[in-house]
Parts: C-alpha cells; sequence; structure tokens
C-alpha cells in the first residue's frame, strides 16, 4: 500500500535528488514501488533593481515527499539515491497521516493557484531604513505599492514628521515594538 513518506535530502539539492529517484525507477524496478516524488515549492514575487520577478521557492529545504510502497527493496532504493540524506525517522520511518497528507496537498494547490509576495508590508508598519540618505530612520509605511516593490515611509526629522517617498522593499527592514527600543 502506498503511503507518504518525508525524505530528507541535501539542502540546495532537492531538485537533483527529485531527478535522481525518478528517472532510474523503470532501470532499477521500482516504478512499481514509488509512485510519486513531490518537492513542495510556491512562487514568489520578489523586486529587484525595480523589476518584478517571480520566482520558485521551495517551501521545506531541505526535504522532498515521497509515496512508496515501502519494503526493504524501496528503502535501500531511496537512501542509496545521490543527494538523500536519510527519511525522517532514521530506521523506521512512519508516514504521514492521511490528513497530514490532505493539508499539504491543499495548501501546495493553493499556493500553486497564487503568487506569494516575498516582502510583506502593510499601512502602518514601523520600519526602519537600512539604506540611502535616511539611513536607521525609523518609520511607518504609508503607502505601499507591492507591483513596484516599493514603499514609503513618514520618518520623524527635527521633530517633523517628513515622508520618505520610493524606497525599495530591500531599503526597509520590519521592526517590532521591541527592536524599536534598542
Amino acid at each position: 500500500m502506498y503511503k507518504w513518506y518525508v525524505v530528507q535530502v541535501l539542502s540546495t539539492h532537492e531538485k537533483k535528488a527529485k531527478k535522481a529517484l525518478e528517472e532510474h525507477l523503470v532501470v532499477k524496478g521500482m516504478a512499481d514501488q514509488i509512485e510519486q516524488v513531490l518537492l513542495p515549492t510556491e512562487n514568489v514575487s520578489e523586486v529587484k533593481k525595480g523589476q518584478q520577478h517571480v520566482v520558485e521557492k521551495r517551501l521545506w529545504p531541505g526535504y522532498l515527499l515521497v509515496k512508496m510502497n515501502l519494503n526493504d527493496e524501496s528503502w535501500q532504493y531511496v537512501k542509496n539515491t545521490n543527494g538523500v540524506i536519510d527519511f525522517l525517522g532514521g530506521d523506521k520511518p512512519v508516514p504521514l497521516t492521511d490528513t497530514e497528507v490532505n493539508d499539504i496537498l491543499k495548501d501546495l494547490e493553493d499556493k500553486k493557484q497564487k503568487v506569494t509576495q516575498k516582502h510583506k508590508f502593510d499601512i502602518g508598519d514601523k520600519v526602519k531604513i537600512t539604506d540611502g540618505v535616511f539611513v536607521n530612520f525609523i518609520g511607518t509605511v504609508t503607502e505601499v505599492f507591492h507591483d513596484k516593490g516599493r514603499l514609503s515611509v513618514l520618518v520623524s526629522i527635527f521633530g517633523r514628521d517628513t515622508r520618505v517617498d520610493d524606497l525599495e522593499f530591500a531599503q526597509v527592514e520590519e521592526i517590532t515594538d521591541d527592536a524599536e527600543g534598542t
């Protein structure tokens, strides 16, 4: 019976490990033991140098999901594949529950339908400017332009509120109330 297992792989080598697992299924006689290899990803919108790019990001770096019939042969096949470190659970891997699998697959389907913003700034957020003329100033976000990767911030200069426009997302970092006092 096919069950889903979590397999730990070398970080940044997830695609290579997935490809290696899939390429040798037929040659090694594992096509009837391993049904699917899944690399959970999402599409993320990033803005670099004023240009918006959508890139595929791994949800769980260093892990793959494998739907397989676990037996000694299939276990050895997966463990001996280049890039694979081990099954989550070691010598006694435990399959994911049906509820966990359903939640993961539903979440992945939802993420395929939309593009996630890398930076999630909202109006009213406290930010610290990390680059440019106003470096180290703390202010409040007044406008956000996700499509351009830019925002406007209200900072206090000599006791007067001053609006700083056209800051790139990379030029600010969100701060919490705890970090503001430091």
